[in-house]
């Protein structure tokens, strides 16, 4: 049997009178793109810090590749890369230069033709002799993702790492951590760009008031949480409002449904109440209307 990427049982962690983590229990296997998600203060960046060995649980137990993060630290830390979701970085020191002293923390020497494809993978091979205080805070980032991978981790780690990116870095930032899941790596990722975890994620936990509330495929919980929706505009927007939408931005007014048939009988209905229809809409199911209903009902 191979050994779980990440594996957390019953992880509790508390703050005073906060509750940070429930009794959290999950497994990540080797190669998944797994995506963590909720809303803020629901732990995300707690376990994250528990995974990194930076916050010591109050109960339960973490392992990365098999290594304890507390009685094997040292191997479990050297499995792991994590980019943290503050811009973090020393500015005394280039980009080349902060790759090197981060290699030299676990123990790697004479790394840079590897330091060399990370930086062109990620498009810094122009600032790499620039000090780390000159570089935008969107360069800056893709330096934290740098750090993270320069002792070649199996696990890694994203903590909001495109908060603040424009499109165009995203997009090839993105482009680099698919490569990195196909070459094998197993990738983390929390994020509250959806769109994103819907894009990237094979898999995906929901995380709300220290506790699991939802896990499943991305496709899975598609099917069980979302419905689809019928948006219309309406003369009378109060008739379409007592048929049971829901009215929204912009005076147009939303209403779910399971089938297209259903469709049908909802414009009947609008009909019969004379509520003539000025534009519609329709749409799929989307993570966010499914992160909103479990969010909802947890």
């Amino acid at each position: 049997m191979t050994t779980p990427a990440i594996r957390i049982s019953a992880v509790t962690k508390r703050y005073g009178a906060l509750q940070a983590l429930g009794g959290v229990d999950l497994e990540i296997g080797q190669g998944e793109f797994f995506g963590l998600l909720g809303p803020n203060g629901a732990g995300k960046t707690t376990l994250i810090s528990a995974l990194a060995g930076l916050v010591r649980p109050d109960s339960g137990t973490l392992q990365v590749m098999g290594h304890d993060v507390v009685s094997d630290y040292r191997n479990a830390r050297r499995a792991l890369g994590v980019v943290p979701q503050e811009l973090v970085f020393d500015p005394f020191f280039s980009v080349r230069e902060l790759l090197r002293i981060q290699s030299g923390y676990f123990g790697i020497r004479n790394n840079d033709a590897w330091i060399d494809e990370i930086l062109a993978s990620l498009d810094l091979l122009p600032k790499a002799e620039a000090n780390m205080r000159a570089l935008s805070g969107g360069m800056k980032r893709r330096v934290l993702v740098a750090q993270a991978l320069v002792h070649r981790p199996p696990v890694i780690v994203l903590d909001e790492p495109t908060a603040g990116v424009d499109v165009e870095l995203r997009q090839g930032l993105w482009q680099f951590v698919r490569k990195l899941n196909r070459d094998g790596h197993t990738i983390v990722l929390t994020t509250h760009y959806l769109e994103e975890a819907e894009t990237l994620c094979g898999r995906i936990a929901m995380l709300k008031a220290g506790k699991v509330v939802a896990l499943d495929t991305t496709d899975d919980l598609l099917r069980r949480f979302a419905t689809h929706n019928l948006r219309v505009r309406v003369e009378r927007p109060e008739v379409a409002v007592g048929l049971g939408g829901i009215l929204g931005e912009g005076g147009w007014i939303e209403f779910g449904f399971e089938t297209y048939a259903d469709v049908e009988q909802l414009l009947a209905r609008l009909r019969e109440a004379q509520a003539s229809i000025l534009e519609l809409q329709l749409g799929e199911p989307d993570l966010e209307r499914v992160f909103v209903e479990v969010m909802h009902h947890a």
